[in-house]
């Protein structure tokens, strides 16, 4: 790696890092700030390109942010680029994050703190509730999938199974009985 290859990757660092900083509202308001920094300042990119970038993003998993800074510093410099840029925007709000843990860990003693926290449990319960019954929802329901869900929630709320495995072991289920199934239409 040469010396202005380095520079690409201070450069990469450093943009997504300030971006990452000073962006509030969530992956889609850092948009503006990627196009102004990586296609109007830099040149890097084009504004078509942050078209892709966007579809790209949006259709990947992970935060949208993440994936926008992943692909810019991927199309600009490769492996290296987009490891540059992905630790540049997400490297402050980890800093933010470990510092307010710091703060809040001096507070936790206190019962107004304590008591924002179970506040905090019983809304993080109530949404991951919703997304459940959004989910069953959306599944399509039979005997086997059934079987494989309660099997599965069982295994890791009962039986302390690794949560992975378990995920592994229910891919593998679906698979077979997509397998047999398809045999017995033939």
């Amino acid at each position: 790696m040469d010396g202005s290859d380095k520079k690409i990757l201070v450069d990469l660092f450093s943009s997504f890092f300030k971006i990452g900083a000073f962006t509030f509202g969530g992956g889609y308001a850092m948009i503006p700030l990627i196009q102004k920094e990586a296609a109007d300042k830099r040149k890097w990119i084009t504004d078509e390109e942050i078209l892709e970038i966007i579809a790209v993003a949006e259709s990947t998993p992970g935060p949208i942010a993440v994936n926008s800074a992943t692909y810019t510093g991927y199309k600009i410099a490769g492996f290296w680029g987009a490891l540059s840029a992905t630790t540049g925007v997400v490297l402050p709000s980890f800093l933010i994050i470990a510092a307010i843990s710091l703060i809040l860990r001096q507070f936790e003693s206190c019962k107004t703190v304590q008591y924002a926290f179970m506040g905090i449990r019983a809304g993080v319960l109530a949404l991951i509730i919703k997304a459940l019954v959004s989910m069953y929802k959306q599944c399509p329901r039979s005997l086997f999938s059934c079987l494989i869900m309660f099997a599965a929630f069982f295994g890791v709320a009962c039986l302390g199974i690794n949560v992975l495995l378990v995920m592994i072991i229910c891919a593998a289920l679906g698979v077979i009985c997509h397998v047999m199934g398809e045999r017995e239409e033939k």
